[in-house]
């Protein structure tokens, strides 16, 4: 089966909004400020977006909660064409920790992170549903490390139960990943050498030992 052009189909998206001359309601999951940065910068440009920080799977809570901040700090710094609202999420790790018990030892990127992805997703569905908003999509699939293909898979299965529309994407494409390194450094903003949950911080970790 012939793979998606989730970029191109992004674009398609954004040009038929604009050509009606819409400026649709978004609501977007975040995982940190870096990966929210170019994202932003790219969406913002044609959807009226509200930040939905939600990631029990983040540990411990004090790196939960300088996530936050630093979100908080970039979103009310960085000069946009539509103003953006944070919603915070509640922070619930035992829900996390459920779904990845007998799935401990697998490495990132395998089933535990699937049911991460999904957890997160269900969450931005609901409250997308919830807010009448016209999408909703995250800003996972900018890491390099995260299965872009998967994440939209899970995304319209969840809009399909919830009734409101996913937006595809694949964020890491035109040179996306790279621009949110340059946004982190000209915003001097934390940046994390893991994904957020214990498990993915032992394997980060153990690569770090490995290559000294």
């Amino acid at each position: 089966m012939m793979s998606r052009n989730y970029q191109k189909e992004l674009d398609t998206v954004i040009a038929r909004e604009q050509s009606a001359g819409r400026t649709p309601t978004l609501l977007l999951h975040a995982c940190c400020a870096p990966c929210s940065s170019y994202v932003l910068e790219y969406l913002a440009q044609a959807f009226a977006i509200t930040v939905l920080y939600y990631n029990p799977n983040i540990a411990p809570e004090a790196e939960y909660q300088k996530r936050l901040d630093e979100l908080k700090r970039f979103i009310s710094a960085f000069p946009l064409k539509n103003p953006v609202k944070l919603i915070e999420g509640r922070y619930t790790p035992e829900q996390f920790y459920a779904l990845a018990k007998g799935l401990e030892d697998e490495n990132e990127g395998g089933e535990r992170c699937a049911r991460c992805y999904e957890l997160r997703l269900r969450e931005a569905a609901e409250a997308a549903a919830k807010g009448g908003f016209d999408y909703f999509t995250t800003t996972l699939s900018i890491s390099p490390y995260k299965n872009a293909q998967k994440l939209n898979e899970i995304g319209e299965r969840l809009a399909q139960e919830y009734g409101v529309r996913h937006l595809s994407a694949d964020f890491k494409k035109k040179d996306g990943y790279k621009r949110s390194i340059a946004l982190s450094q000209e915003y001097g903003l934390y940046r994390q050498d893991y994904c957020g949950c214990v498990y993915s911080k032992a394997q980060s970790e153990r690569r770090h030992k490995e290559n000294i």
